[in-house]
C-alpha cells in the first residue's frame, strides 16, 4: 500500500536516484583523471558539466522536498536489495529496490544528463564556428 501520493514519491525517488548519479559521475571523473587516458580534459569537462547540472536539479528537488516535508532515509543495503524509507508529513513508506534496477534508473539519469550536456555543447560549438 502506498502512503505517499504519486507526486511525493516521484519527487523523493528522483532525488534519491539523482544523488546516486552524482556519486557515480564524481567517481568516474576521478578515475579518468587518475587513469591512462591520453586526453582527459574532454571527458572530465563533460562529467563535470553533467555533475553540475545534476547538483542544480538536486538543489531544486531538495528545496521542494523541504517545502513538502519529504525525507528519504537509507535503511538497509546488501548485495541484492536496498531499502529506503520515505517520510512525508507524518506518513511513511518503505520501499525495497533490486540493486540492478537501481543501477538501470541511475543509468537513465546519466544518459539524460549526457544528452542535455552534449546538446548544449553542440549548440555552443556550432554557434562558435
Amino acid at each position: 500500500m502506498s502512503y505517499l501520493n504519486k507526486e511525493e514519491l516521484q519527487l523523493a525517488t528522483r532525488f534519491l536516484f539523482l544523488s546516486m548519479a552524482i556519486i557515480v559521475l564524481e567517481q568516474d571523473a576521478r578515475r579518468i583523471r587518475q587513469g591512462t587516458f591520453k586526453i582527459k580534459e574532454p571527458y572530465t569537462e563533460l562529467l563535470g558539466k553533467m555533475a553540475s547540472m545534476a547538483k542544480n536539479e538536486r538543489r531544486d528537488l531538495r528545496k521542494r522536498m523541504s517545502q513538502q516535508d519529504i525525507q528519504v532515509i537509507t535503511l538497509n543495503q546488501n548485495e541484492t536489495f536496498s531499502s529506503y524509507l520515505f517520510l512525508c508529513n507524518g506518513r511513511e513508506e518503505q520501499r525495497n529496490y533490486f540493486n540492478p534496477a537501481i543501477r538501470k534508473k541511475v543509468e537513465v539519469i546519466i544518459r539524460e544528463l549526457m544528452e542535455t550536456a552534449l546538446g548544449s555543447s553542440r549548440h555552443y560549438a556550432s554557434a562558435k564556428a
